[in-house]
């Protein structure tokens, strides 16, 4: 073999090894919370940039979802808006490897109105009032002092950690009826959509989503929702937002974790209508 073969082989050789080197970034699955979803894909698209050991995909489902993919190997870290359930636990779980609850952030579920329902006069409700709605024994603005007008319920789809909190503290239990809804909405982001673009609607969405644009928030209990409220808990439905793992993070999931812990990750909380940790 003459010295320009050996050359040849020798390049081809390190051209090889740098496309396999390419090839060996490892990627950090992350899925659930609609909620949540936000501020996870602004802080994996930083994260992504500052590193190349890892890339971390972000994708939405409700947290019953990311909760199922992260148990049954589907992502690495499951984005929740609520704690494990009871049933997840028993399922799941064995006396080694339990789930691992990381708060990354607070929240609050916050209940909009219609500009008109607002306008009119009804800036504030109670938790009865609201729970009296979605049952549907109070069918009319009118018995709340707003318009003479049918009220229409919206709702969040099941698998939703919104809607789990919201039947919980609301309605008094995770399971229960809401038979006033006449809509049940898959993320935040069309609950601001119905309420802002109908006359008579009332919803529930998160904190960060409410806090971009014009829309009618109303008290709940007497209390708004605040960074104050929320965080010292005298909002009757603040809440924290979690990242969860079955047992021990893999080291990119635990990379991604810190990140979104770190002064840098909370401050794209924060820009972002989140109230950090």
């Amino acid at each position: 073999m003459n010295a320009q073969s050996t050359l040849s082989i020798l390049l081809l050789f390190f051209i090889l090894a740098g496309a396999e080197g390419g090839a060996r970034e490892v990627t950090v699955a992350v899925s659930g919370s609609s909620t949540v979803m936000p501020m996870a894909e602004l802080a994996a698209e930083e994260f992504n940039i500052l590193q190349d050991d890892y890339k971390v995909n972000v994708k939405s489902g409700g947290s019953g979802v990311g909760i199922v993919d992260v148990a049954e190997g589907r992502s690495d870290i499951a984005m929740s808006s609520r704690e494990i359930k009871l049933e997840e636990r028993q399922r799941y779980e064995t006396p080694r490897v339990r789930f691992i609850e990381k708060p990354v952030g607070y929240d609050a579920i916050c209940l909009v109105v219609s500009p008109d329902v607002y306008n009119s006069g009804v800036t504030s409700l109670t938790s009865d009032e609201v729970r009296r709605i979605y049952r549907g024994d109070i069918t009319n603005w009118q018995e709340l002092g707003g318009p003479d007008t049918e009220i229409f319920a919206i709702g969040r789809r099941p698998g939703s950690g919104t809607r789990d909190t919201f039947n919980e503290i609301i309605m008094g239990s995770v399971e229960a009826e809401t038979p006033a809804v006449s809509y049940d909405a898959g993320e935040s982001s069309e609950v601001k959509f119905s309420t802002q673009r109908s006359d008579n609607a009332i919803g529930y969405m998160g904190y960060s989503f409410v806090m971009k644009g014009d829309t009618k928030v109303i008290a709940l209990d007497g209390v708004q929702p605040s960074i104050e409220s929320i965080k010292s808990g005298a909002y009757p439905l603040a809440r924290k937002l979690y990242f969860i793992t079955l047992g021990e993070p893999s080291p990119g999931a635990q990379a991604f974790i810190d990140y979104i812990l770190s002064p840098e990750g909370q401050k794209i909380a924060i820009d972002n209508g989140f109230i950090p940790i």
